[in-house]
């Protein structure tokens, strides 16, 4: 049978190439799976371990997890006749940001971001961050995922300084004229004036950070947050992420967290 060793090394070159694509864009690879509701092309691209945090299923360990929570997701798409649009992604060493706008029926655009975080050629963990006030009107407690650290780049840490003590006219000077903030929800609050009512009206926030993906004119930190409109809150997990301009100044940040604002 002249023809099984052939077929053979179709089917090892076609997993090589999966785990090449999976590699090069692991989020692309982790959507495409949702999108189908199989995890066929996850599993052969990471031999090793796939972990996934998500805000509505908790975190997912398993191969046979891995699978239910693929299809289950696949079928919520359908039923809500989902449609996702990337909007920016940024990549440092093993880490890859990725933030989507999904739209939901007739709902306002939601966005979302996606972290895969790659353990050497054989594992992967995936982190989603967003609010799902936006799919049921509530916010929801999403409680810490990683270790703090302390070490952040010199413009995200001062925009953390300013922000843990409420120094409203900091944070504005540290936008770029049209710069805005964009809310969990995708409200956008922009230019100075709307910046300080944001920042003035949202008090000190404290984001303890713990991964930091800096891909030069972007900058994504992970962070938990356990101080919101000047009071403590529990700890939850979130996201943010910074764009620059090149002149020391951020043009946006945006915020993906269900962290719920003071009264």
């Amino acid at each position: 049978m002249p023809w099984f060793p052939d077929f053979v090394s179709a089917v090892e070159l076609a997993r090589k190439q999966t785990r090449a694509e999976g590699r090069a864009d692991p989020v692309g690879q982790f959507f495409t799976a949702l999108n189908a509701g199989d995890a066929q092309a996850l599993e052969t691209a990471w031999p090793g371990e796939v972990v996934v945090y998500d805000p509505r299923a908790g975190v997912v360990r398993s191969r046979r997890e891995l699978r239910k929570f693929v299809r289950a997701n696949q079928e919520w798409q359908d039923r809500r006749h989902a449609r996702i649009e990337t909007v920016a992604s940024t990549r440092s060493g093993e880490r890859a940001v990725v933030e989507l706008v999904a739209y939901l029926d007739d709902a306002d655009p939601w966005p979302v971001t996606v972290v895969a975080q790659a353990s050497g050629d054989e594992s992967v963990v995936f982190r989603t961050y967003c609010s799902q006030r936006p799919l049921d009107g509530r916010h929801h407690l999403r409680p810490a995922i990683l270790d703090t650290r302390t070490d952040l780049p010199a413009d995200v840490g001062r925009y953390q300084a300013a922000l843990a003590t409420g120094d409203a006219e900091t944070l504005v000077r540290g936008f770029a004229p049209d710069g805005y903030v964009q809310t969990p929800d995708g409200a956008k609050h922009t230019g100075a004036r709307e910046l300080r009512e944001f920042f003035t009206g949202i008090g000190a926030a404290r984001l303890e950070p713990c991964a930091v993906t800096d891909g030069g004119d972007r900058c994504a930190l992970e962070y938990t947050c356990d101080r919101f409109g000047g009071r403590d809150v529990a700890a939850q997990a979130g996201i943010c992420v910074f764009d620059r301009t090149g002149t020391g100044l951020f043009s946006a940040v945006r915020v993906y967290d269900d962290v719920a604002p003071p009264a």
